[in-house]
């Protein structure tokens, strides 16, 4: 009897010792995923940042650049009374062209550049402005449908939006709530309903 129960207690200590361990897995996993989405979310908005310095250097190294021909004139020998008329002719045809030319590049100079004064939101800052409008937890996949439809030249990614998701939560601006194995979002400032029993992840 007594080397009975000696083995029940030690199985006792084993199970007891792998629902530690197990707890400590999970929030070990928890802890990695939110620094992970914290990191993505860096990474997004650095690359936000790039694409509109980028922009802007194009526009600038446009504006600098001198319009062909120009000092070209100046340095003309004088043209003789019986060629004066074909040389005028010559020279409105070649202002028509570099007219045209410069028309073309500040056409495609003002499709480059951005609005002035006008910076694309981040993710996080359109999510959050979405949950504020919209009482009630959300999904990732209902924030990203929704933003798709408000912001139709913007390629939106699931990814991306659950990411960010992730990172508003890291920065304290949103709250993320469980309902079996679906994920919803509010915003930190917003009471916290009863989730939807149906919602696509």
């Amino acid at each position: 009897m007594s080397e009975i129960g000696s083995a029940v207690g030690v199985t006792a200590g084993y199970a007891q010792k792998v629902t530690e361990d197990l707890a400590a897995n999970t929030n070990e996993q928890e802890r990695v995923r939110t620094e992970l989405a914290r990191l993505q979310g860096e990474l997004l908005q650095l690359e936000e940042s790039q694409q509109v310095l980028v922009k802007m250097q194009d526009v600038l190294a446009g504006v600098g650049q001198p319009e062909p021909g120009r000092g070209k004139n100046k340095k003309k020998a004088a043209v003789p009374a019986a060629r004066r008329g074909t040389s005028a002719t010559g020279q409105g045809k070649t202002t028509r062209r570099n007219n045209a030319s410069k028309a073309r590049a500040e056409k495609s100079a003002g499709k480059a550049a951005p609005a002035k004064g006008a910076v694309e939101e981040t993710w996080v800052a359109l999510i959050e402005g979405y949950l504020a409008e919209h009482s009630g937890p959300k999904s990732a996949a209902e924030v990203s449908t929704a933003l798709t439809e408000a912001h139709p030249q913007r390629k939106v990614q699931q990814t991306v939006v659950r990411n960010s998701l992730e990172q508003g939560v890291a920065r304290g601006l949103l709250t993320r709530s469980k309902q079996g194995r679906s994920v919803y979002y509010t915003t930190a400032d917003a009471s916290s309903p009863t989730a939807p029993a149906t919602s696509a992840q």
